[in-house]
């Protein structure tokens, strides 16, 4: 064999071909342990199809991470070497919810440890984590009243109506939640615009509102913006 290739190959020879493919093996199996985990705890959206993109990236993150522990072995050099390497990546990606980042160092460390064959590590872990987070986002999720106000509705009122007694009981009726946003008069003073962010009861619910809104005496305009 050539020297260089010799070299090349040198620093796995504590590590033969089998047991290098059944720690990555094993690595991508704690990664998809990871994965399921994540998707327990995240609810509905990841079911959804909304998290399969990280979701994806935990299981590949664990097999990458458990050959980086491979080539690094016990070589500081080879550790050193890499961090330099891998510093040039670069990720724009904003991580939407906090938990995620705490998945990503989930998937870190069971393929690290999956690298340097510490496998009853993750075998421990995984269940334990994947129980106290899903407990935790169980007892954390915040009350329905508290949820974000997506929709804006926009209503143009004649001048000298009042506005709480014409729109609230419709309002009320049609929304789980709404919250005026601004006030500004058109039309040359003839006019009010009122503008809420509101969180519509039902995705049908839209129409209906429209039209009742409309229906009332003094609204002149109504739109919906999502």
């Amino acid at each position: 064999m050539p020297e260089w290739l010799t070299d090349s190959v040198s620093f796995a020879s504590a590590l033969s071909a089998e047991q290098m493919l059944v720690r990555l093996v094993v690595a991508a199996l704690y990664g998809g342990g990871v994965a399921v985990v994540y998707r327990a705890s995240h609810g509905r959206h990841v079911a959804r199809g909304e998290g399969w993109t990280l979701t994806t990236t935990l299981v590949l993150l664990a097999i990458l991470i458990a050959m980086v522990s491979m080539v690094i072995g016990d070589s500081v050099a080879r550790a050193f070497s890499l961090v330099g390497a891998l510093s040039i990546v670069r990720f724009r990606t904003v991580v939407d919810d906090t938990r995620d980042t705490a998945f990503v160092i989930f998937a870190v460390i069971v393929g690290m440890a999956a690298g340097a064959g510490l496998l009853i590590v993750p075998l421990l872990g995984i269940p334990v984590v994947g129980v106290v987070a899903v407990l935790l986002s169980r007892a954390s999720a915040p009350p329905r009243a508290t949820a974000v106000l997506t929709e804006k509705l926009t209503i143009r009122l004649g001048l000298g109506r009042d506005p709480e007694l014409l729109l609230a009981p419709v309002l009320r009726r049609h929304l789980d939640d709404y919250r005026q946003v601004s006030a500004a008069t058109s039309r040359k003073g003839a006019a009010l615009d009122l503008s809420y962010r509101v969180r519509l009861n039902a995705p049908a619910a839209m129409t209906a509102l429209v039209t009742e809104l409309n229906q009332i005496e003094g609204v002149l305009e109504v739109e919906v913006d999502a």
